[in-house]
């Protein structure tokens, strides 16, 4: 068992992160000390741990809670985490899919430049301007 000091060391997290787990919902309650100390195990380490590497992952709280949620619960936990993962799969693609178009029109927009430093007209805003429906320069 671990004090809230050791037991943040341990997690890599700070404290105030360990409370706020806690107020969302994330880590469960601590077992107190008759002095009032919270006290933390090992499960609740790899817990913290699970919950970094998945905001690492680019994961937002909200979906890390019913991932626990999901987790934590005994009865069909594997037909609801293959939903889980496939509901995000879908969203990674989708995000994916948005990055690819914005890198292509990027590197349109980057061809289009002439690489010349004193120019009245700039074609890159000509063509975002072309894009959008006309020459907003005139309006």
């Amino acid at each position: 068992m671990y004090q809230i000091a050791a037991f943040s060391k341990r997690a890599g997290v700070n404290r105030e992160t360990i409370r706020y787990y806690e107020r969302r919902g994330l880590l469960p309650p601590a077992e107190r000390t008759t002095s009032g100390y919270r006290l933390y195990t090992d499960d609740d380490v790899r817990r913290v741990r699970f919950i970094r590497r998945m905001q690492g992952l680019g994961f937002t709280l909200d979906e890390i809670h019913k991932l626990l949620g999901v987790v934590d619960r005994d009865d069909e936990r594997c037909r609801d985490m293959y939903d889980f993962v496939a509901k995000k799969l879908d969203e990674v693609k989708k995000q994916i899919a948005d990055l690819k178009r914005t890198e292509a029109m990027l590197l349109e927009l980057k061809e289009a430049c002439p690489h010349e430093e004193h120019m009245y007209a700039c074609p890159i805003i000509d063509l975002t301007l072309g894009e959008m429906g006309g020459d907003e320069r005139d309006a």
